[in-house]
């Protein structure tokens, strides 16, 4: 037995657990700055390389046998050569969440950076 049991949620768990991650960090966007969502060009730039290696990373690990996916915590929609939709999604989300992570904590650096040379050299200088 796997932890608890959320019933007919059961084969969605991979895919809200992946949603939860984006709903989490979605605040890093707007409270501090992150700008992740509002540069299309540059999360795409981020992402798709990330999708390509690891879906073919993937699907050579699945066609070789070297792992599988629960079919109990996961929904059987699959993509090429069995990849289950979930694989695709998370490919995709944690990039974005790392991203929105990185940015935020440069933001905040860059807050805390300019409060100390104003506190060095004094409000009026």
């Amino acid at each position: 037995m796997y932890g608890c049991e959320v019933g007919d949620l059961d084969h969605f768990q991979y895919l809200l657990l992946m949603a939860c991650c984006l709903l989490i960090t979605l605040p890093l966007e707007f409270v501090l700055s992150a700008r992740v969502y509002r540069r299309v060009a540059g999360l795409a730039f981020a992402i798709i390389p990330v999708v390509i290696i690891f879906s073919v990373w993937d699907i050579v690990g699945i066609l070789r046998d070297h792992w599988s996916y629960s079919t109990r915590f996961t929904t059987g929609w699959t993509l090429l050569f069995g990849m289950p939709i979930e694989e695709l999604v998370f490919f995709i989300v944690v990039p974005i969440c790392g991203l929105l992570t990185y940015e935020a904590v440069g933001y905040v650096l860059s807050v805390l950076r300019r409060r100390s040379k104003v506190g060095e050299t004094g409000p009026h200088a």
